[in-house]
Order: C-alpha cells, then sequence, then structure tokens
C-alpha cells in the first residue's frame, strides 16, 4: 500500500514571507493536492534569538489570500500537533540523547571564545580544514577529549553544552532528488553540525528530521540552499534507525534578479521599483514599511499563477492557469534545475490579463473597496460601466484611478502639453459648435452611436481635420489625452455633464 502523501511548508518566523517563498509553499500544496494529499504549515521557531513579533501571522495571511489552503497547522490543528517547534522542544531531547547513546552525537562544552581560537589558529596555519570536525574535535571540550568522569561533572554541573553530529569518516552519501537526480556528498568535507543547542532547543538539523518523521511526511520539498544539508539529514534518517522510512527529496532553484544574476532581494525590489513579498509588511523595530503585491494592485490569482512558472511550466503554450489548472498540470519531474528569473514587467502583464477576466461586477467591488472616498457616492450600476471602459487599460487595480478619475469628477487642470498642441485661436469656438450639436440630441438619446454620427457628420459636412476636433474635445472632457472611447466617455457622464465641462474648458483656455 502506497505512503499518503503528506507534505509540509515549514518557515521560521523571522520576517515576511519571500516571495521564494511563497513558491516553495505552492509547489508543496500543488504537488499535496494533485495526489489528494494533505498540506502541512510546520512554524520551525528554533532560532529564538532570529524571532521576529508578527511574522508567524504574516505568512498565515499570506497563505491565506494567495488561496493556499492548509489542512494542519498552528491554527487549524491535526493529529500530529503541536505544529510549532518550540511546543515541542521536550521531545528533541529525547532523539539527541538516543544519538548520543548509540554513539552517532556527542557532548561539546566550547564556548564562543574556544571556536574563535580555533578558527583563528587554523587561519594561521593556514590549514585547509576550517571546520569542527573528525580531525580538529581532537584538540577542543568534546566527549572525544574528555574523560567519562570529566563529562559526568561538568554536565551534573550545569556546564552548558551542545550536541553535535558525529559525522562519519570518507563515506559517499548518494541521494536520489527528485529534481536533480543523483546527488552525490563526500562525508570528510562536512563538520559535526551542531543538532542540539545550548539554550535547550534543536537546530532545523535534528528539529525537521524528527519532525517530518513523526508528522509522517512523505515528501519534503524545499529550497536549494538546504541542499548542502540534506547529505546530515539522511545519516540522521539512518542513525535514528529510520532509513527506510525517509521521505523523498527535491530541492528548488533560487529566484534569481530580473537580469539572473544572484538571488532576487528586497533590496532588487526596492531598487527596480517591485515588491518581493506578497503582502505589506510593517518592522516592528524600527517601523520600516515593505511593499506587498496585494497593495500594490496584483489579484492573488495572479500572483500565485507568476510564482507557479518560476522554474516551471506545463510544457504547453498555456500561461494562464488558474489553481485548479495549475493542480491539474503541475509536475514535480518538470521544475527545472537551474534559477528562475524574475520579470517584472511579466508580472505585471499576468495581472492584466487577470483583471481583463474579471466580471464588471467583482472589478467594481475591488475598485470601491479600493477607492471608497475617491468614488464617493457613485452607484455600482455606474461604477460598472466605467469598468467596462477601462479594464483593457489596468495593468493593476491600483490604476484605476490614474485611467478612470475623470469618470467620478471634473477636471480642474488640462494638460499643458497637450493644451498647447491642441488648443488653437478657433478651438474655442469649434467647441461651441459641439455644445450646440449635443444640445439637438435628445436625452434619452444621447448614447455613444448617436453622439458619434452627430459629431463625424458634422466634421465631414465642414471639411474639418478630425483630430482638430476630437482631440480638444477630449481634453475637456478628461483634462488630457488617452482613454477610453471618447464617445463612450459622453455617454457615460452624461450629456448635462459633458456639456458643462466644455463650457468650463472653453473659459478656462480661450484666453
Amino acid at each position: 500500500m502506497n505512503k499518503k502523501i503528506r507534505v509540509r511548508f515549514a518557515p521560521s518566523p523571522t520576517g515576511p514571507l519571500h516571495m521564494g517563498g511563497v513558491r516553495t509553499a505552492l509547489f508543496n500544496y500543488l504537488f499535496a493536492k494533485q495526489n489528494g494529499g494533505d498540506f502541512l504549515l510546520r512554524i520551525e521557531d528554533t532560532d529564538q534569538n532570529r524571532y521576529v513579533e508578527g511574522a508567524e501571522e504574516y505568512i498565515n495571511q499570506a497563505l491565506a489570500w494567495c488561496g493556499i489552503k492548509i489542512d494542519e497547522g498552528v491554527k487549524e490543528g491535526g493529529n500530529f500537533a503541536p505544529y510549532r517547534q518550540s511546543d515541542r522542544k521536550e521531545l528533541y531531547k529525547k532523539y539527541a540523547e538516543i544519538l548520543i547513546n548509540s554513539g552517532n552525537a556527542y557532548y561539546a562544552f566550547d564556548t564562543a571564545e574556544d571556536l574563535e581560537k580555533m578558527r583563528k589558529r587554523l587561519e594561521e596555519e593556514k590549514s585547509s580544514v576550517r571546520l569542527y570536525n573528525r580531525q580538529t574535535r581532537m584538540q577542543m571540550k568534546n566527549s572525544f577529549t574528555l574523560s567519562a568522569e570529566e563529562l559526568e561533572k561538568r554536565i551534573n554541573s550545569g556546564e552548558k553544552y551542545v550536541v553535535r553530529f558525529n559525522m562519519p569518516e570518507d563515506e559517499k552519501i548518494e541521494v536520489k532528488d527528485m529534481i536533480r537526480g543523483k546527488v552525490v556528498f563526500d562525508s570528510s568535507l562536512l563538520d559535526d553540525k551542531v543538532l542540539y543547542k545550548s539554550d535547550g532547543m534543536p537546530t532545523y538539523h535534528l528539529a525537521n528530521i524528527v519532525d517530518d518523521k513523526l508528522m509522517e511526511i512523505s515528501h519534503v520539498i524545499r529550497g536549494e540552499e538546504w541542499l548542502p544539508s540534506l547529505p546530515l539529514h539522511v545519516l540522521l534518517y539512518r542513525s535514528l534507525g529510520w532509513e527506510n522510512d525517509m521521505p523523498k527529496f527535491a530541492h528548488l532553484s533560487l529566484l534569481l534578479k530580473p537580469n539572473g544574476k544572484g538571488k532576487l532581494s528586497k533590496r532588487d525590489g526596492d531598487k527596480m521599483g517591485f515588491p518581493v513579498f506578497p503582502l505589506q509588511w510593517t518592522d516592528p523595530k524600527n517601523g520600516e514599511i515593505s511593499r506587498g503585491y496585494k497593495e500594490d494592485g496584483y489579484l492573488p490569482e495572479a500572483f500565485v499563477n507568476i510564482i507557479a512558472l518560476l522554474g516551471w511550466n506545463p510544457g504547453t503554450e498555456q500561461e494562464i492557469m488558474d489553481i485548479n489548472e495549475l493542480i491539474k498540470n503541475f509536475d514535480i519531474y518538470k521544475v527545472v534545475k537551474s534559477g528562475a528569473k524574475f520579470d517584472p514587467e511579466k508580472a505585471k502583464w499576468f495581472n492584466k490579463q487577470y483583471i481583463s477576466k474579471l466580471s464588471d461586477k467583482k472589478l467594481a467591488e475591488i475598485f470601491t473597496e479600493k477607492f471608497e472616498v475617491q468614488i464617493g457616492k457613485a452607484k455600482q450600476e455606474y461604477i460598472q460601466k466605467v469598468c467596462s471602459l477601462v479594464k483593457e487599460r489596468i495593468s493593476l487595480t491600483g490604476d484605476f484611478w490614474t485611467q478612470a478619475s475623470f469618470f467620478f469628477e471634473a477636471p480642474t487642470e488640462y494638460d499643458k502639453k497637450i493644451v498647447k498642441k491642441r488648443w488653437k485661436e478657433d478651438t474655442s469656438e469649434f467647441m461651441s459648435q459641439i455644445i450646440m450639436l449635443i444640445n439637438k440630441i435628445g436625452e434619452a438619446d444621447f448614447v455613444s452611436i448617436n453622439i458619434e454620427n452627430s459629431i463625424k457628420e458634422h466634421i465631414e459636412k465642414n471639411e474639418l481635420n478630425f483630430g482638430k476636433i476630437l482631440n480638444p474635445l477630449r481634453l475637456t472632457l478628461t483634462g488630457g489625452g488617452g482613454g477610453p472611447h471618447i464617445f463612450d466617455i459622453m455617454e457615460t457622464i452624461g450629456k448635462l455633464e459633458t456639456v458643462k465641462r466644455i463650457e468650463t474648458a472653453i473659459e478656462k483656455l480661450q484666453n
């Protein structure tokens, strides 16, 4: 019988969740759901010195906004609770002792000063080995250099110690990675990593192995920064007698800067004008605000689609995929080994596609919530009509006011460049003629096609230049250039408002 698919996303609450972390969570989620499995959120807060207030809540909110539903976690509960490592710390001590008793780990009493002295000595000796390992441990204070009596005395007196892994000598460790194929490590190049710290907390290495085993995790899908730790993790499974129950591993490549050179960071986003976090984050220590995709005007569905295609594609031309299509199409074996370059302009393109697909009603709801003050008391029916006219021009939800403000308030200023180029001595007279034409159209007949026919007929009859009439006309209505079909604008704002705006512009611009 096949083991049930169970995956976990296990972030540390040391700050906001980077989009690379969101991608890791998403790939875990897609893999689980595709296989009828469970997706767990486990909070790995073993490094209490780096804990940041509010980070855990941010992680939950970010995943919720992305539509990544958690089956088991701190909030959701589950059969393998607790899901926060600081609530499980007594558990890890037991396994550290098992490793010590079997000879696979040992006590080390070296202080920070001792370790610094070791590093300096090795540097002065120009040693090729600068690790705490089989060679250097023999000059340090640990189970290999202290007598049994001395060990017992130090432990009983409450002296601080760490537990280190006893890395085997000259062993080739082979592991099959679902993305990278066979990877091989040489144990002689690895150090005796700390498994259990002097503060009574485990390190990531011990805690994640114990938790993955006890929570029955079937697959570990994580970032490539953990690839160098893989041999230690494999050896820990073996040392604890769990080698036959080890999960399968997949290490995702890095998200790269837009130029492809180096890991994508917050600094890159700040410099190039795009966020690297799903939601806005306020640093609790200094109050610094970091931008978020949500606040920048991205739809969650678009953001998820963008993230999914960083390092993976379905092997077809299809790019736009909702979460259900992603679940159906995702294939962990098609995830690439090389880094995935992030393109902020392509991200905007994705968002534009999703905005254009939304109903006018849904868009009106989004824009009303975002621009409640500016929209004022406008009716939803009116806002929906405006949405239908501008949505093809919008890449981010924040663009709505830029593209549609003139539907809700008459211009008070006019683009100086357009005025200089388009408003000539005879323009006021031409605009007055347009007012006369408009006044001849009845209220009930004041619709785009009728307005267009009337004004075009007038232009052709009088052998006028279309641009000479329509460009300044647009200026009177919007205050600038560009925007939806001019006659649609006139129909939407209505006959009285159209006339009023043209009259105001004539009065302000004719001099």
